[in-house]
């Protein structure tokens, strides 16, 4: 078993921006600017928008966080993201989910220019993805696209079992790992919480991708030996062993599925650092593409 780790990689992916933003800037070309959201008080939004502005530094782009009280009217975001869209100095940028209740979370997508949608929510970047013309990946499927290549695991001809259907991880990655690409050219099968017999699919997958949002709702019975898992979960469960009263833990059962894999990505250091580099490989695109 090879534990694919998602920290390391995501740091030679931030190297890589880093050298690639220093020759564009020697060129005259403008420093990356991305742009973040960020409406209420969610622990957990907070400490992903936090680390990435920490990334943003890591890597020479210019970033903004606009922190805004939970009460916020829906139409003082949408007058927010229009201000962001035309603002020609921001190339990209990214309303962090989830929004309070009173908000609508489509409308408030919807209203996103495509062309700045760096996390790849917009219909238009979904629609492009699934017609395989170029556009930005969402985040996490593009993150598990890189740790699948960097590691050099076989997915032509493979049969990948997707675990989870919403349009931010389970529908985008079951398409891409179909398409006729390097990283792809699988059989796919998107199961959810509702297929029956879920586990005679699991059993059967060489590739086993797992976003349920349950956690450790995969055992050691529903997984084939030798099969490579990828598990995009992250949970927080009571562990009073630890100083901060919590562990991580995945949508996989980590110590006794582990043992039947030949890779199989940790909770935390897995998918999750590659979240927040495949977001500034999308930004870096758009300057390019400006550019």
């Amino acid at each position: 078993m090879q534990l694919i780790e998602g920290k390391v990689v995501s740091e030679e992916v931030k190297e890589s921006i880093a050298r690639e933003v220093a020759e564009l800037t020697a060129r005259g070309v403008k420093k990356p600017h991305l742009a973040a959201v960020l409406v209420g008080e969610d622990g957990a939004s907070r400490t992903y928008v936090s680390g990435k502005v920490k990334a943003c530094e890591r890597v020479g782009f210019n970033s903004t966080l606009i922190e805004l009280p939970v009460e916020t009217p829906e139409e003082k975001l949408l007058s927010i993201v229009d201000d962001l869209n035309r603002n020609e100095d921001i190339d990209g940028f990214i309303v962090q989910l989830p929004l309070p209740d009173h908000m609508d979370e489509e409308k408030v997508t919807m209203a996103i220019d495509p062309a700045k949608d760096v996390d790849g929510f917009h219909p238009a970047s979904l629609g492009k993805m699934m017609l395989n013309m170029p556009t930005y990946i969402s985040a996490t499927p593009l993150g598990i696209l890189k740790l699948i290549e960097h590691y050099g695991i076989e997915t032509n001809g493979k049969h990948c079992v997707v675990i989870g259907r919403s349009h931010i991880v389970g529908l985008p990655i079951s398409v891409l790992m179909a398409r006729k690409e390097k990283i792809g050219n699988c059989t796919v099968t998107m199961t959810h919480s509702r297929t029956v017999n879920l586990e005679e699919h699991t059993r059967r997958a060489d590739i086993l991708i797992v976003a349920i949002g349950s956690p450790r709702f995969v055992k050691a019975d529903m997984v084939k030996e030798g099969a490579v898992v990828i598990d995009v979960g992250i949970h927080r469960i009571p562990d009073e062993s630890k100083k901060s009263g919590f562990r991580l833990v995945g949508d996989v059962a980590f110590d006794e599925v582990s043992p039947r894999c030949s890779y199989i990505t940790p909770v935390p250091g897995g998918v999750g650092p590659m979240t927040i580099a495949s977001l500034l490989l999308n930004t870096l695109e758009a300057v390019k593409r400006k550019a």
